[in-house]
């Protein structure tokens, strides 16, 4: 359904159309050790654990914005590895309709909770904390099954 919104200048009264888009977010699934990935316990509602990521700022790249959004909430720099998926489900975020694409990274550095983070945490598929917020759940299984493929691959 495209939404139109109709904006009138204040100064000229000239109507122009704006379109109401999903917002581009990036989520970062941060690898520390074979097997283990950072998450973070967010300190905004809504509250919960959730993989790092954020919004992507205007005139920023995908790949800008998740480097930005991993220093920023976990306090290491990372290395982009790949891109794993994009996320679009129109309900993925309670807040707003959001587009997240998501990466895989290796992380420097000792995780520190910062920005929005109340707190940093090392897990494996089987140690999983709860609640995980968002689609995230969906995403981490996408992730660890991923991992699992390319085992038997190899």
């Amino acid at each position: 359904m495209t939404v139109k919104i109709k904006n009138t200048c204040p100064n000229c009264g000239m109507v122009t159309e704006t379109y109401r888009n999903p917002v581009p977010t990036v989520d970062i699934i941060i690898e520390v050790d074979e097997g283990k990935i950072i998450l973070i316990l967010r300190k905004n509602e809504p509250a919960g654990w959730a993989i790092p990521g954020g919004f992507v700022d205007y005139g920023e790249s995908l790949e800008e914005a998740a480097v930005r959004e991993a220093k920023e909430e976990t306090s290491l720099d990372i290395t982009l590895k790949k891109q794993m998926h994009t996320y679009s489900k129109p309900d993925r975020d309670p807040r707003h309709h959001t587009i997240s694409t998501v990466y895989i990274a290796t992380g420097r550095g000792i995780p520190k909770a910062a920005d929005d983070a109340a707190e940093v945490g090392i897990f494996t598929e089987e140690t999983l904390p709860s609640p995980i917020m968002f689609d995230h759940g969906r995403i981490l299984a996408d992730y660890f099954k991923r991992l699992r493929d390319e085992k038997k691959d190899n």
